[in-house]
């Protein structure tokens, strides 16, 4: 008898010690980026503005119909170019403007998704991404994983970041979103309510997926079917202008792409040119490929103010780094006429499966010594 209250001693003991245990390792089920104004349940800080900083404007307690509680969080962006990068973000660090340079971040081991709600002022502003990681440095995010274009409504709507299968041992960059002037040429204004990591056991991990063609880089401005951005200004980049919204004589739709090459050599290169980059001025250290394997050419339509413009190459991939581009493919020199005219770089036999490099154009001042005006739409791949 003696023995036997003994045994269930030890049993009562350990019966609360193991529940504790098995209640530690499950976790939590949430961890909040964002839920009310000053709540105390808030993690990271929007801290990081990128871009065309001077562009946002932000109201982290916006009381116009928050999707749940009583604020959500409110963004303008007017698109004017402050910074003259044609694109602007915001990340949430921890700590405040944490850009990899110092400790920080938080182990969300065991989440599986992000969960925001986010909507339009109006109906049709577009965010060309939304990101949770990505932020390098001494002490860099163990994840690195985008979603986009979206394109917002008038009504709140939630959307999800699969994160399964990912390494959320160190997230620094725990949320972030950028938009682009060519996507919102007047600007655009949206809220963003309930950013949250959730664990949900039953999500299945998101396999990379082969995109449909057509795939666009530019099909007109302000729709969410463009893709990479005209970030990556190489040479004497102070020698170009860029519209993505002109409408002098578009070959199709409401708007085309002008650029003006002035051809003065202001860093020195005596030449330039522009690469379409996923993300914006992705030059191969972040992991944001396309799989574009479906597609057998590029095609796009171009034409010079005046004819006889010259431009040196035409490019697609060809992007080196950590993450480089798969292959690479190039046509030229081309000698544009006054008329649009469409041009074709063959894609078949060239490894597509990794595209961050869409696009790019170069010309140089000695054939064009009074510098060069051309227009470019219809930037697609099939």
């Amino acid at each position: 008898m003696k023995k036997l209250i003994m045994v269930m001693l030890a049993l009562s003991l350990f019966v609360p010690a193991f529940a504790a245990t098995e209640e530690k390792a499950a976790g939590p089920k949430e961890f909040m980026v964002y839920l009310d104004k000053n709540a105390k349940d808030n993690h990271f800080i929007p801290s990081g503005w990128m871009g065309d900083y001077g562009d946002i404007k932000m109201n982290d307690q916006a009381a116009d119909k928050p999707h749940a509680g009583t604020s959500s969080i409110q963004f303008i962006y007017s698109a004017k170019k402050a910074q003259n990068q044609g694109w602007a973000g915001i990340y949430w660090q921890n700590p405040s403007n944490n850009w990899g340079n110092k400790k920080g971040g938080f182990d969300l081991t065991g989440m599986t998704k992000v969960t925001f709600w986010a909507r339009g002022a109006k109906g049709g502003e577009i965010l060309q991404k939304v990101m949770v990681g990505g932020i390098k440095g001494t002490y860099p995010d163990t994840v690195s994983v985008e979603m986009g274009p979206i394109e917002l409504t008038a009504d709140w709507k939630q959307y999800t970041i699969n994160l399964v299968g990912k390494d959320l041992s160190y997230v620094n960059g725990g949320f972030g979103w950028t938009v682009t002037a060519d996507l919102n040429p007047e600007g655009c204004t949206f809220y963003i309510d309930d950013i949250k990591y959730e664990a949900d056991p039953d999500l299945k991990p998101e396999s990379k997926k082969q995109e449909d063609m057509p795939f666009y880089i530019y099909a007109d401005r302000s729709t969410a079917k463009n893709h990479f951005i005209p970030s990556g200004w190489m040479g004497d980049y102070g020698d170009i202008k860029y519209d993505g919204s002109s409408k002098e004589d578009a070959y199709l739709g409401d708007t085309c792409i002008k650029i003006i090459y002035s051809g003065q050599g202001t860093q020195g290169a005596r030449w330039a040119g522009i690469f379409w980059q996923n993300p914006a001025n992705n030059w191969g250290n972040v992991d944001a490929g396309f799989d574009l394997s479906k597609t057998i050419k590029l095609t796009f339509w171009a034409r010079g103010a005046k004819g006889g413009e010259r431009i040196e190459e035409f490019k697609v991939g060809g992007i080196m780094g950590e993450f480089s581009d798969s292959d690479s493919a190039t046509i030229g020199p081309v000698i544009l006429n006054k008329e649009w005219t469409q041009y074709t770089i063959d894609l078949k036999g060239k490894d597509m499966s990794y595209i961050i490099g869409g696009f790019a154009w170069s010309t140089n001042v000695d054939n064009n010594p009074e510098g060069a005006t051309f227009y470019l739409d219809e930037i697609k791949f099939e």
